[in-house]
């Protein structure tokens, strides 16, 4: 880098290049709001936690310098991301000064994941980590066991997830704080959350999106978000897009996302810059929402964002081999990487540590009283206390069901009957249930849902200030982003997506199993709702999007979950996915994905029998079986809702071809029964397996999904390697019809039939010396049925008529 000094900060732009309602940069610093008391207990506890997260990355003993640092005090890995930290822990010193104050109901959401240093050194200062964790207590031996403890096997992890007091947001994943917060907000009216976004975070494309969340944010009805941009500069080893852009642009950039802008910039005077930033990002909050909840809500309000330029690794070395730290990208991680076994840096390293005055800051190995002064009386006002982040979860009045159940044998969409169930859903919970979905809601026919809620979505007019339940946003980023924040701060939602691009939000709906997981073991964490997904407009009736639109993927994402987290459900008709719903919205703590048909289908379950058959997970269905099952040559398997239809379908032209031939049919709608014993809450045991599907017929399973999904759950089983087939979705389509979708994945009644045939003829020799004449004559029809779809556009008259059992 030519030897210069990295980090720079920007001069104001010219204000004759600017609109005069949006040079909010422009600001009287003489006007100081912190008192002396005031400014010193900051900067005394801004201190006191930059030195406990530079400490923590390093130290295993000696952790308030007691003696000079020697090889065996410094810890054998060296982890931890020490640049961003300074920036973290001023922003908490300020948040908590304003929640004294100002007696506010507050969150704090790192964009930053690996800033978990920061966030535990002060929530350490603040008594929360000892409050949850008594190792950790406020005292010496406390502050000894988190500073060894950081980073090592068994100790804290490196970024922040469910065992930080205070967090609501995983850390290990970049790009959906600003989403998350937002989320947070909803339906918490008193709750403000302050969201730091790293430059580095803001150039994911989730996090551009989240910018607009506060277009759906009903500021009568919800709390609001103070996002600080924190430019420090640099990623791991490049400049960040934001660390190049003067205030001009950086100003233009969010003026047209819709916010205010105010830079805290000013080094020498930091203090002073970000407490009165802080005080008028509240005020223009209270006045948007007074305005509001007065019933003269503002016409696009524009909220305060706050832009944050810090040198990255403030306050640490400056310098190591004629190269720059401070204020470059080498202040990324660790600064000193080598001060084990290099004297030189481990003197570097005492330096820097005692510079910030550890006798001073800790007499007696406690805060002094500079640093209390800051920090919230009250422990529910506490940032690391927010009963929001832990403990707040709101069971849904869920109606019965069965009440808007279906009669068996119609044909009736499975998404328009659960459009009816969470209609009566949003009127019994106006306040804890909200419907966040990319711009599909009424494609995929739940359109129910709005007869009297609406969506919100504040920039339209006919939607502003009416409450609704809906977030539509053709983002499933921050629709994820969203629910997250949202379930995990007491509420339920729901998450409908055209199941092609489900799998956008793959890695995010990992990283939030993985936080409540973490949850689960983390003691004083109390359980929240469910994260529910609910997949439609699926491969088998993509009758016009063709292939693009088909991709069941995201059923194997939740199917490699932990199995205490993993719940994949396949309905087969309107009754069956009522139970279904109404189950998952009482569930506490999974991942719920439920799998479904938007088209009309048949019911072939009353609501008492679909009632069973869900509480079991599968069942025989007697009325598509020979002999209602008993003693069966093969067993025929449905899973997912038009799959189920090829299976009964190739039953009844088995019961004409093949008259000899004993079928019992099976339909799963609880995919986790067929994991081997023991390996899932939900797994059926060996004996229970083999009563159900037998133990030693053939088995042929017709999957929704990738069969290779299936073999992997099935693989445990005993035996079944020998007597098990399984076709699902082979990756082929186009834009055809919905009988030729079946074909071509070779999912049709014609290859579910082949099948059995070929299964029934191990064991039974009335079917075996017919066997290759009706599987040729099955080829034949299959073949037809294609040529017809080709030729006239439609799938054969009567393709899907409800089959007859004579």
């Amino acid at each position: 880098m030519g030897g210069q000094q990295l980090y720079t900060a920007n001069p104001p732009p010219d204000p004759s290049q600017l609109p005069q309602d949006i040079l909010s940069w422009k600001k009287d610093l003489s006007l100081n709001v912190l008192s002396p008391d005031e400014l010193r207990g900051i900067q005394e506890f801004r201190k006191a936690a930059d030195y406990i997260a530079a400490a923590m990355i390093f130290l295993k003993d000696n952790t308030t310098i007691e003696r000079d640092i020697v090889s065996e005090d410094i810890k054998n890995r060296l982890l931890g991301h020490w640049g961003t930290c300074p920036g973290l822990t001023l922003v908490y010193a300020h948040t908590n000064r304003l929640i004294r104050k100002t007696k506010q109901s507050m969150l704090y959401v790192v964009g930053p994941g690996h800033g978990a240093p920061a966030i535990l050194s002060c929530l350490w200062l603040e008594g929360s980590l000892g409050s949850f964790m008594p190792k950790y207590s406020r005292d010496k031996e406390g502050l000894k066991s988190l500073i060894a403890a950081f980073s090592v096997p068994g100790g804290f992890p490196s970024h922040i997830n469910a065992e930080t007091p205070g967090s609501i947001h995983e850390g290990g994943e970049l790009g959906y704080a600003l989403s998350v917060s937002f989320g947070a907000v909803m339906d918490k009216p008193d709750l403000v959350v302050v969201c730091v976004v790293g430059d580095g975070e803001a150039e994911t494309g989730p996090t551009a999106t989240a910018w607009h969340g506060y277009k759906y944010i009903d500021p009568a009805e919800s709390g609001a978000v103070i996002p600080i941009v924190h430019v420090n500069g640099f990623k791991i080893s490049e400049r960040t897009i934001y660390g190049t852009m003067d205030d001009k642009e950086i100003t233009a950039l969010f003026t047209g996302y819709g916010y205010q802008v105010r830079f805290v910039e000013e080094l020498d005077n930091i203090d002073q810059d970000l407490a009165a930033s802080l005080e008028w990002a509240l005020d223009e909050i209270h006045k948007i929402q007074k305005d509001a909840r007065s019933g003269k809500p503002q016409i696009k309000p524009r909220w305060p964002v706050l832009i944050m330029r810090t040198p990255k690794g403030w306050g640490g070395p400056k310098k190591l081999h004629g190269e720059f730290i401070e204020g470059s990208f080498r202040a990324h991680q660790v600064p000193l990487a080598d001060a084990k076994t290099d004297a030189d840096e481990r003197k570097m390293l005492q330096e820097w540590l005692k510079s910030y005055g550890p006798d001073r800051l800790f007499p007696g190995g406690q805060p002094n009283s500079d640093i209390l002064s800051v920090i919230p009386e009250e422990d529910g006002l506490k940032l690391g206390q927010k009963k929001e982040a832990y403990d707040s979860y709101e069971p849904l009045a869920v109606p019965d069901w069965k009440k808007l159940g279906v009669k068996a044998g119609d044909q009736v969409s499975c998404m328009k009957a659960v459009g009816e169930l969470l209609h009566e859903v949003v009127k019994e919970n106006p306040k804890s249930f909200r419907v966040f979905s990319p711009d599909e809601l009424v494609s995929n026919k739940l359109d129910a849902v709005l007869r009297d809620s609406g969506r919100n979505f504040q920039w339209d007019i006919a939607s502003r200030n009416q409450g609704g339940r809906v977030v539509e946003i053709l983002s499933e980023h921050t629709c994820q982003g969203m629910l997250q924040g949202y379930t995990l701060t007491g509420r339920t939602g729901l998450f409908p997506s055209y199941e092609a691009f489900l799998g956008i939000v793959h890695t995010m709906m990992v990283q939030y199993s993985k936080f409540v997981k973490m949850s689960r073991e983390t003691s004083w964490r109390h359980p929240c709702g469910s994260l529910n997904y609910l997949e439609t407009s699926t491969w088998t009736r993509q009758e016009h999007n063709g292939f693009s639109h088909q991709n069941p993927s995201f059923i194997g994402a939740v199917l490699n979950l932990k199995p205490e987290s993993a719940r994949v459900y396949f309905p087969p008709d309107a009754n069956c996915f009522l139970s279904t719903m109404a189950h998952c919205l009482r569930a506490k703590d999974y991942v719920n994905l439920m799998v479904g048909s938007k088209q009309p289908t048949p019911v072939w379950l009353s609501p008492e029998d679909a009632d069973r058959h869900c509480i079991a997970g599968a069942s025989i269905w007697k009325f598509a079986s020979t002999d209602e099952g008993k003693s069966p040559d093969v067993v025929l398997v449905g899973i997912g809702v038009e799959v189920t239809f090829e299976v009964i379908a190739a039953a009844a032209l088995l019961r004409q071809l093949v008259p000899a031939l004993r079928v019992r049919v099976v339909n799963v709608t609880d995919l986790m029964i067929l994991s081997p014993e023991r390996s899932h809450p939900h797994a059926l045991t060996d004996l229970d397996f083999a009563s159900l599907f037998t133990a030693d017929k053939p088995i042929h399973f017709n999957y929704h999904g990738y069969p290779q999904e299936l073999r992997g759950l099935l693989f445990g089983r005993k035996g079944l390697q020998t007597h098990v087939s399984i076709d699902g979705y082979k990756e082929e389509g186009t834009t055809t019809s919905a009988l030729d979708m079946m074909l071509l994945n070779e999912t049709s009644r014609y290859d579910v039939a082949q099948a059995a045939v070929r299964g029934g003829a191990l064991s039974n020799p009335d079917v075996q010396v017919k066997a290759h004449e009706v599987i040729s004559y099955l080829k034949h029809l299959k073949e037809k049925d294609r040529e017809y779809i080709y030729k006239n556009g439609a799938d054969p008259e009567g393709t899907f008529d409800v089959p007859k059992f004579n």
